[in-house]
C-alpha cells in the first residue's frame, strides 16, 4: 500500500525545453555545450556557489555576451505549468503524504515563480509536506543520500513510497533503495494519470 509520493518538478509538473539552454546560448556565442559547463551546472545545483559567480563562469565561454542575456538563455527551459496539473495534486494531497525532490538552481525556481505567479506557486508547494531542492540540500538526484535524507527526515519507508520521475538515472537509483516508482515519460504521459499508476501498484 503506497502512503507517500515523492515527486520530481520538471517535466512532470512544469513542462521544460531541454535543448533551449544550449540553443539560445549558441545564439550568444556559445561553440559547444562541454564537460566543463556541465559540471558548472552540476555545481550551481547543489549550491556551490551564487547566480552572479555561475553566470561569470559561463560567460568566460561567451566573452562577448551580457550577463542578464545569458541569465534569460538560462531560463529558456522553462515552459509551461498546466492549471490541470496543480488541481490534480491538490486533491491527491488529501490522499497521501507529498514530497518534491528536484535537481535545480536558484534561478530557475526564481524564474518558476515570476512566470506563475507568487499565489499559484504558493498553492503548489503547500501540496507537499516539504519540498526539496537540490541547492537547498547540496545533494542532487541520483545520488543515494538524496534520496536517504528525505527517507530519514519524514520517517518513510520505500516500498510504500512512490517514486515519480522522467529521468531513468533517478528511476534507477530509487529503485535499488527499495522505492516504488513511475518513470514517466513526458511525451506521452502526463502527471494526472497517476491514479491509474497507483492501481496498478496496489494490485
Amino acid at each position: 500500500m503506497i502512503e507517500a509520493i515523492l515527486f520530481d518538478f520538471g517535466d512532470v509538473f512544469i513542462n521544460l525545453d531541454k535543448e533551449a539552454i544550449t540553443r539560445e546560448l549558441k545564439k550568444l556565442g556559445l561553440k559547444e555545450w562541454n564537460k566543463e559547463l556541465q559540471d558548472l551546472n552540476a555545481d550551481y545545483e547543489v549550491g556551490k556557489m551564487d547566480e552572479f559567480d555561475f553566470m561569470t563562469e559561463i560567460q568566460k565561454h561567451i566573452p562577448n555576451s551580457e550577463l542578464e542575456d545569458i541569465r534569460t538563455a538560462w531560463n529558456s527551459i522553462l515552459l509551461d505549468f498546466p492549471l490541470k496539473r496543480l488541481e490534480f495534486l491538490q486533491l491527491l494531497s488529501k490522499q497521501y503524504r507529498l514530497f518534491l525532490l528536484s535537481n535545480t538552481d536558484q534561478t530557475h525556481i526564481d524564474k518558476f515563480e515570476h512566470l506563475v505567479g507568487q499565489s499559484f506557486a504558493r498553492d503548489f508547494y503547500s501540496c507537499f509536506e516539504k519540498v526539496y531542492f537540490s541547492y537547498d540540500i547540496k545533494l542532487r538526484k541520483p545520488d543515494a543520500k538524496a534520496f536517504k535524507l528525505i527517507i530519514n527526515n519524514h520517517n518513510l519507508t520505500p516500498k510504500k513510497t512512490l517514486f515519480v520521475d522522467d529521468n531513468l538515472s533517478n528511476i534507477e537509483s530509487a529503485n535499488d533503495l527499495g522505492f516504488q516508482t513511475w518513470h514517466l515519460n513526458p511525451d506521452k504521459e502526463d502527471v494526472t494519470q497517476l491514479l491509474d499508476i497507483l492501481k496498478k501498484v496496489h494490485a
